[in-house]
Parts: C-alpha cells; structure tokens; sequence
C-alpha cells in the first residue's frame, strides 16, 4: 500500500505528539518521585488573606474562616516570589480562584510582612500559606515551583505537577479530584 505525502506527514506529527507527551510524563514522574501523597504542613499554619489578615490555625481553621466545606477539595498553588515561571501563572492562578477554591503556599519568599507586600503590587487577591524557609516544600519532597494539587477532605494531595500548568489542567485536576 503507497502512502501520500500527506499520510506520512501525518504519521510523523503524531509520533512528534507521542514523544513529547512521553518526555512530559516522564519528567514530571521524575519531579515528583518523593512528592507526598499526603498533607504534611505543620500542626499550625501561618497565612496572609487577600485583605492583609494574617492568622494563625489549622488547615481546617483556614478552611472554616474561608467558608470551604470540608468535602470539597482545594487547589494548592506553591510558588515563590523570586519565580518567574510563578509570575507567568498568577493571572491563571487568580482565574482559578474566582470558580474554585485556591489557597497558595508562598515558599522561601520571606516573612508575612514581604509575602503580604508582594501580594499588594502584583495585585494578587490570594489566600498565603507562610513558608519562610521551604519546611512545608519540602517535607513534601517538592524540590523546585510552581507546584499545582488538589487538596482532598481527607488530606490527601491528588494530580500533583510540577512546573506550569496550564488553566485547563488545573481545573481538570480539581474535577478528578471531586468526591
């Protein structure tokens, strides 16, 4: 049987797809090899609201002073303010927020003070765990941001990636993730 032009270019493109759908997977099962499965903040939680708040609590102390049921789950964005790839995803990050409900892990970006100043100029209406020195990312085993899960009822952390991830990606994270 003779193949077309047309055929073989189309053969080749999707063999391209394949392979770089392949190396993606790939990479991301390397980046996230000793990533928790679970939640593993610590027993008190430090966080700045978009208003300026700060408090102090558990996660369901968040949850409760944020209105989320316990059942429905919770995109998690950890980023960093020196993080560029960060930067790229705010404006998708915000989106999110306004469907879903998202709170962020600011890691090794400074004191509440400086995460709090941050969120000011960028604009960014975000819920901020505290991580000063990267405990939290790394009792994790996340080595690099942004980092994107979902936060189930149970503490389980679900379709964890590394690096950016696109808005239709997180939102489909959170859908596989519904109870």
């Amino acid at each position: 049987m003779a193949f077309t032009r047309q055929t073989l270019r189309l053969r080749e493109a999707a063999l391209t797809v394949a392979m770089a759908v392949g190396v993606f997977l790939a990479v991301q099962a390397w980046q996230t090899r000793d990533a928790s499965p679970h939640w593993q903040g610590p027993p008190t939680l430090a966080w700045v609201l978009p208003d300026g708040t700060q408090g102090r609590g558990t996660l369901q102390d968040l949850r409760a002073q944020l209105g989320i049921p316990p059942q429905v789950p919770i995109a998690l964005h950890v980023w960093a303010t020196w993080c560029s790839i960060c930067r790229a995803q705010e404006s998708t990050v915000t989106a999110l927020g306004r469907e879903h409900a998202v709170v962020t892990l600011a890691t090794r970006s400074g004191d509440a003070q400086a995460v709090q100043r941050y969120l000011r100029e960028r604009r960014l209406p975000w819920v901020a765990l505290l991580d000063p020195d990267g405990a939290i990312a790394a009792a994790h085993g996340w080595r690099a941001v942004p980092v994107f899960g979902v936060l189930t009822a149970d503490g389980a952390l679900r379709h964890t990636t590394v690096g950016y991830t696109t808005g239709w990606g997180m939102r489909l994270r959170l859908w596989w993730a519904r109870p």
